[in-house]
């Protein structure tokens, strides 16, 4: 990938960014502001630059005059980067910049943890759950009219040292016709036992060598989305991945929701069949986008939490939510995936990841497993962020584990103008010291239509070091600009005027929804906290960080920080996992070693109820505040806050 430099003056500040990012983007990577309401669509045309050295691509609009278009003057938004830049921003914003700069904190995302195939070979870690063995049968005579399943049995043991075995009834009867008319040379589909001591199952026969076409499936069941991936068991490769939103949605956004609607009569069965409804037409999606023959899948892997998972499987939820908070089971039976409804051949067996807890699930257990710390020396931290947050602490000698409710927030929910990330949403921000203008970027670069979590994130910490927003959420009302102001009774800033958003309304940030987001990110920063103090350690001894969930690939970490929900860090010591429940379901079809150590991991995850442990409340008040209540715990942050005051000690 080819990338390029910019050189933003007079700020002095340089990034590299790849060929064919928008200038806008670049800006916002380097920390420089440049007004920008519209979402990057071109419409506002605040988005003035000059190019001084270099060409882009586009950046032309009858926002510009033709004398300004000589000049070398661009919109940032439209502006596409094809060579190295110096781009000057212009004479009317250099005061504000000047006080933007030095308060401004470069953008850090984590870094990104992938795992392959290639990696479980070098570690000793390649173990295929379900493989494909093609046989050259000798045909049956007077002299040797042995069985035919006594025929293939031979053949496993003598040739290809398998031993233990037992057959599917499904394979026992279609065998005598399909043997004679592949002429007995034929691919039996073997899966093999969690466990050394478990027996291999034929599972399928077919005719002819069909050896390179076998496939699994994993899937992430999650309380909003659905995602499901189909993979080649020979190389490792994904070969597609769809997701859907979980059409669950429509009977409760939350897991406690859905637990009292499954109390109803009727309801079990309804969440039940809406969510398989949900995983076939993903089914349906990655089977057609891989060109796979459902005749060609061995095996589907599920991860989810245990709410969802007792629903998928239709088991009474009730108990979850109830102290002393018990699920049905922690480990579950291989089953035939027809059998739950999945529209998938007889043969294929649908495997589902044990569960913690109540509340923790599956889907974190695929998580550490994917993510591999369970096999580590490196004392780590993992953090799923959503709807609820949980939180694991350990290495590969002890793990503890714990879940707390953070509430929709991080994924738009409980936002007057909140969304989930897709087309429109504002993404990134940034705001001028002075004039207290917005700087929007959008998902797809189109006017905003709302509000989504990483967005949300990034837009509170901003507002707050820039002195927009106090450390209790509330705005400042002395401020000279139109953009805060007062509707029915409530506080909201203006970030796009209506002329320039992608709806009817304004679009805003209300007081409340700053509330709800400190209430969520309270709920994260004290679960990390309380976990790390019951086992005695600080946030300092740990070797790493590894964050889970939708929206931690964009998010700021420093961010994060600015609002507290992260405790201030060494960003370097953080990774991104992105879906850890269906990475983890993904590692688990490709290698029998992480299934076969999946109860291994489970039997040392300690987990606490926070419920239970009186210093998660305190911790949860004390943090109900930009960034916490007590701003020493936030050294960095303190010291740019003094910063500023020096700069504008109005303010």
């Amino acid at each position: 990938m080819t990338e390029y430099k910019i050189q933003f003056v007079p700020h002095e500040k340089e990034v590299t960014v790849a060929s064919g990012e928008t200038l806008i983007r670049g800006a916002m990577a380097a920390g420089v502001h440049i007004n920008a309401s519209c979402g990057g669509e071109g419409v506002c045309g605040k988005c003035r630059v000059i190019v001084e050295t270099g060409k882009v691509d586009g950046g032309i609009s009858e926002k510009l005059s033709r004398e300004d278009i000589d000049k070398g003057y661009r919109l940032a938004c439209l502006s596409r980067v094809r060579n190295d830049l110096v781009v000057r921003i212009p004479v009317e914003s250099a005061v504000d910049a000047g006080v933007l700069n030095q308060v401004a904190i470069p953008r850090k995302t984590a870094r990104i943890k992938e795992r392959n195939l290639e990696e479980l070979k070098e570690k000793g870690l390649f173990v295929p759950p379900v493989e494909k063995i093609y046989l050259d049968l000798p045909a049956p005579s007077l002299e040797n009219n042995i069985a035919d399943v006594t025929r293939i049995v031979h053949a496993l043991r003598n040739d290809h040292g398998e031993h233990r075995l037992e057959f599917d009834m499904t394979v026992i009867r279609k065998l005598p016709d399909l043997l004679r008319e592949a002429d007995f040379k034929v691919t039996v589909t073997i899966a093999r036992p969690v466990r050394d001591e478990g027996k291999s199952r034929i599972i399928n026969i077919e005719a002819g060598d069909t050896t390179a076409r076998n496939f699994a499936v994993a899937v992430d069941i999650g309380t909003t989305t659905v995602y499901g991936q189909m993979i080649d068991l020979a190389t490792g490769q994904v070969m597609a991945q769809y997701g859907d939103f979980n059409s669950q949605i429509s009977y409760g956004e939350d897991v406690i929701s859905r637990i009292v609607f499954a109390e109803k009569p009727g309801g079990l069965e309804i969440l039940h069949q809406k969510v398989v409804e949900t995983i076939n037409q993903v089914l349906e999606k990655i089977i057609k986008k891989s060109k796979v023959e459902p005749d060609e899948i061995s095996s589907i892997t599920l991860a989810a939490n245990t709410t969802m998972t007792q629903l998928f499987l239709k088991v009474n939820p009730r108990y979850i939510r109830r102290a002393p908070y018990v699920p049905a089971a922690v480990l579950y039976p291989p089953v035939a995936a027809a059998s739950l409804g999945l529209n998938l051949p007889s043969h294929v067996t649908a495997l589902v990841f044990p569960q913690v807890s109540s509340y923790v699930g599956g889907d974190i257990v695929a998580g550490v497993m994917g993510s591999g710390m369970a096999h580590e020396d490196a004392l780590t931290l993992y953090m799923d962020i959503g709807t609820n947050a949980e939180i694991v602490i350990g290495n590969k000698d002890w793990l503890v584990c714990a879940a707390c409710s953070a509430g929709p927030a991080f994924e738009g929910g409980g936002i007057k103008m909140g969304m989930r990330a897709a087309k429109g949403a504002i993404e990134d921000f940034s705001i001028d010291p002075v004039t207290y203008e917005p700087m929007n970027i959008t998902i797809g670069n189109v006017r905003p239509r709302g509000i989504c979590g990483s967005g949300l994130i990034t837009m509170i910490a901003t507002m707050f070091e820039m002195g927009v927003i106090s450390n209790n959420g509330k705005f400042n009302r002395d401020l000279n600009t139109p953009r805060i102001r007062e509707v029915e009774g409530v506080y909201e800033y203006v970030l796009a005027w209506k002329d320039v958003s992608g709806t009817d309304r304004d679009i805003v940030l209300t007081e409340i929804d700053i509330d709800n987001l400190i209430r969520a990110k309270g709920a994260m920063y004290s679960g990390c906290m309380t976990l790390l103090k019951e086992v005695g350690l600080t946030i300092h001894a740990l070797d790493r960080i590894i964050l889970a969930g939708g929206f931690g690939s964009s998010v700021d970490l420093e961010k994060c920080m600015v609002i507290g929900l992260l405790p201030e860090i060494d960003t370097d010591k953080v990774t991104f996992l992105g879906n850890g429940s269906l990475l983890g379901a993904r590692m688990s079809s490709l290698t029998n070693r992480i299934r076969s150590d999946v109860g291994n991991t489970l039997s040392r995850m300690t987990n606490f109820e926070f419920s239970e442990t009186p210093s998660y409340m305190d911790n949860y008040i004390a943090a109900l505040f930009l960034p916490h209540t007590d701003l020493n715990l936030f050294p960095k942050l303190k010291r740019r806050l003094d910063e500023r005051k020096k700069i504008r000690p109005c303010c």
